[in-house]
């Protein structure tokens, strides 16, 4: 757990959950790297709407001090100290981009979300935090996403 994980979470979603932290924690590293398209206010949030890339890192906490990369290549040796059930937070790092006129990809500031997650009796229980940026992506779409990709890999 993540000592300085906010008290009053901004959501919290329950869900029905018949597998094991592995599990989730194998879900989790393959979101990593993934990506997609979506529309938001521009970077100068004046009231224009633009098509921007969302790109996804996922971090994991290390000994409730902090957070490491969370991702196909570190997912075996984070699997050793992971238990079946209990409490594990991440960090969720979403980077968004858009296409200048000149078709390159510009960068603007992203969205940070803390996602603590208690599986207990096969119920899954996500609370997300919103720690930095604008909130470009809801902590709802956030939940969905993780509940999206279970139901995928199941």
């Amino acid at each position: 757990m993540y000592h300085l994980y906010p008290k009053d979470p901004e959501f919290e979603r329950k869900f029905r959950f018949e597998e094991y932290f592995p599990f989730l924690v194998r879900i989790m590293a393959g979101m990593d790297g993934q990506s997609g398209e979506f529309i938001t206010d521009g970077p100068d949030r004046k009231a224009t709407p633009i098509k921007a890339k969302r790109s996804i890192a996922i971090e994991i906490t290390d000994r409730s001090v902090d957070f490491v990369p969370l991702n196909k290549n570190t997912l075996d040796d984070i699997l050793k100290d992971v238990t079946p059930q209990g409490i594990i937070d991440f960090r969720v790092i979403l980077q968004y981009s858009v296409l200048d006129s000149n078709y390159n990809r510009v960068g603007f500031k992203g969205d940070t979300y803390l996602v603590r997650t208690n599986l207990d009796n096969g119920v899954l229980t996500m609370n997300i935090h919103l720690t930095d940026g604008n909130g470009r992506t809801d902590c709802e779409r956030i939940a969905d996403t993780i509940v999206e990709e279970i139901k995928r890999n199941e």
